[in-house]
């Protein structure tokens, strides 16, 4: 596949993703329920596959690997977090004040992934000398 097309796609999931993890927490947060609505079920799994698919894609066409990369490495450790930071917000919480917490903390740690993504460094916010800020290692 085309590189520019599968970014693009990437790109296109990402936001996506974004838009309905913001709309599901707000229902969330006001107890609506359009949160149980079938579809609400389902598009985001959809979505999201796509976006994961996308990026092993892309990971692959650019011969860049977690493990290999350390923002790569970086990016999917934060996306594990984002993962389970956002089933405690949308559904295993146990009240509202858990989720609300989990919430705002997978909304900190999306912000960290687009900026992993943006900059190609797995300490996107630092400018240091590289002493002070060392390479993610595993």
């Amino acid at each position: 596949m085309d590189y520019g097309l599968l970014k693009h796609i990437h790109v296109a999931t990402v936001v996506i993703t974004f838009v309905l993890f913001v709309t599901r927490g707000i229902w969330m947060l006001t107890e609506s329920p359009l949160l149980q609505a079938r579809w609400v079920k389902i598009l985001p799994h959809v979505n999201d596959a796509t976006l994961l698919a996308s990026g092993i894609g892309l990971a692959v066409l650019l011969g860049q690997y977690p493990f290999v990369n350390g923002w790569l490495t970086a990016k999917l450790l934060a996306l594990l977090a984002y993962i389970v930071l956002g089933t405690i917000a949308l559904k295993r919480g146990k009240t509202k004040s858990i989720r609300a917490t989990a919430f705002f903390m997978a909304l900190a740690v999306f912000a960290y992934l687009i900026a992993v993504a943006l900059t190609h460094n797995p300490w996107p916010w630092a400018t240091c000398a590289s002493f002070l800020c060392p390479p993610l290692v595993l």
